[in-house]
């Protein structure tokens, strides 16, 4: 069945009756609330690149860092505080050159390779599926691997969902209960490749096509074991590479061997050889970083409309498995470890992309920001035993109220910023309510130096009630968190708020990120 657009249903309703008054108000109809915002849109992404895995999240068992198995205790802690409800891996461009097996038995038997994406650096393959699997269930989230399409075999993939899922006597599963898993883990969602436009193999559109078919093919689903599998898509806006898929797909009938199509978008300020600091910017550079980052839904809604011209009848979902902000790598650390630091400019793109991925969830069904340690718009910043939550973390706490709740739709009157002769969206915003009908309604003022109000009517709502708030911001837009220093960007308690019956006046100081729950 084609899938529509949530904003492009609810446009028609801007003309009816002089709804709205004036700037920064929203309608949200509340008991219109429908489509259920997949947990899934708040998962991460965990390569093995620079200090991501090793340093970051996986220290080894004899580390004098407090650890579990050799995983980063702290990391662990800090992640489970925010609901993290998927972790992608190993890659990534990385993906496409792991050999699972190189990563399983004792340790002191596993051969080291070189990573020759990410710096030429050997790895000892002491983090692999294991570990990885363990990781995952400490943190209470679920697997997201991507196979190895560019440099695997078909009976590479294959025989890897047999060794996670399968619970019938087999060569696999016998190898897999050698090393110590009696039972499988069960592994539901599956990357058919990584970018194989480019590091993942340099293919065209048809070419990816007739591999991902054979290889999707023999990724078996076990007995109630069913597997989600994820296609590639395009890189930012190519678009030509969703049309000529998507033409492959209609012209083979294949729409049944794969589940989620794959998005990756990054903002960079300027262009791929000079992409910014991560601190150290200036105005102009600041409201670009926020324009890039809101086209992330217009590519949603460009892609959907390409899938639908040529595979209506096909149950598609969106899965924006990379996405973030991409800076220069922090001046003095290796250029091909990606470790950059993370300001309140980030929290405040990271707001505006869960708002749009809540807003869009008809279609998008999971998405992963990368990534989650050390690593670009990270989490998680380590050094020795110390950890640093980023201004990024804050708002998936924050955000973490959404999860699995229903999107109350919004008929939405903004105003726009305007900088340097160009404009862009002021505010953005998205509210759920959940199973106990609390409302929760997320937004953020780009603004750096003037406050906003958004009224807030509450349709099926009456004698709405003050239940709790939370806000983010800093006294600069470049302000970020330091090792061994207080925090200068957190998650603090907000109540700036007037109710009146039905209808919620927030009060938004400058740049700042804003939740406000309401019963």
């Amino acid at each position: 069945m084609m899938k529509k657009l949530i904003s492009l249903g609810l446009i028609s309703l801007l003309f009816l009756g002089g709804l709205m008054g004036g700037t920064n108000q929203v309608i949200l109809n509340v008991d219109s609330a429908e489509t259920k915002i997949s947990r899934h849109i708040y998962g991460h992404f965990s390569e093995h690149l620079g200090r991501c895995i090793y340093d970051g999240i996986w220290v080894g068992e004899d580390s004098d860092i407090p650890n579990t198995n050799g995983i980063r205790n702290k990391a662990v802690q800090a992640l489970k505080e925010v609901n993290i409800p998927n972790l992608r891996w190993p890659g990534g461009c990385f993906a496409d050159e792991y050999h699972w097996k190189d990563g399983i038995g004792p340790k002191d038997e596993r051969e080291p390779m070189i990573n020759t994406h990410w710096g030429m650096v050997s790895e000892d393959n002491s983090f692999g599926t294991h570990e990885f699997l363990e990781l995952c269930n400490l943190i209470d989230a679920e697997p997201v691997i991507a196979g190895n399409l560019g440099s695997g075999t078909v009976k590479e993939l294959s025989d890897w969902v047999e060794y996670c899922n399968a619970d019938i006597k087999s060569d696999m599963t016998q190898l897999r209960k050698k090393n110590g898993k009696e039972d499988p883990w069960y592994v539901k969602y599956w990357g058919v490749g990584n970018e194989s436009w480019g590091c993942g193999g340099n293919m065209d559109p048809t070419q990816y096509y007739r591999k991902m078919s054979r290889y999707s093919t023999y990724m078996r689903s076990y007995p109630d074991k069913p597997i989600y599998k994820v296609a590639v898509g395009p890189g930012g806006f190519n678009l030509d590479w969703t049309r000529e898929f998507m033409k492959n797909v209609k012209k083979y009938g294949g729409s049944h061997l794969f589940d989620g199509y794959s998005l990756h978008y990054y903002t960079i300020t300027h262009n791929w050889q000079n992409k910014g600091s991560a601190t150290d910017f200036n105005m102009d550079e600041y409201f670009t970083t926020i324009k890039k980052s809101l086209r992330l839904e217009e590519l949603i809604n460009k892609n959907m409309e390409i899938i639908n011209e040529h595979v209506p009848e096909a149950d598609i979902d969106l899965v924006v498995d990379e996405w973030g902000n991409w800076f220069d790598v922090k001046e003095g650390t290796n250029p091909a470890f990606l470790y950059q630091q993370n300001s309140l400019r980030d929290a405040m793109t990271a707001s505006a992309s869960l708002n749009i991925f809540n807003q869009k969830s008809d279609v998008v069904k999971m998405a992963n920001l990368a990534q989650t340690v050390n690593v670009l718009q990270a989490l998680l910043l380590t050094k020795d035993e110390e950890v640093v939550k980023t201004p990024t973390y804050y708002v998936f706490k924050m955000y973490k109220e959404h999860q699995g709740a229903k999107l109350i739709p919004a008929i939405k009157d903004f105003e726009k910023w305007v900088h340097g002769g160009k404009q862009t969206q002021a505010i953005t915003s998205s509210a759920s309510i959940n199973e106990d009908g609390n409302i929760n309604i997320t937004l953020s003022n780009f603004k750096p130096e003037e406050s906003n109000q958004v009224i807030y009517t509450l349709k099926g709502k009456e004698d709405c009630e003050f239940v709790d708030g939370g806000i983010i911001t800093a006294d600069k837009v470049n302000s970020y968190n330091k090792f061994d220093q207080k925090e200068n960007v957190t998650l603090e308690d907000f109540s700036d708020v007037d109710i009146d019956d039905n209808e919620v006046t927030v009060n938004l100081p400058p740049k700042s990120v804003v939740r406000v729950e309401v019963k």
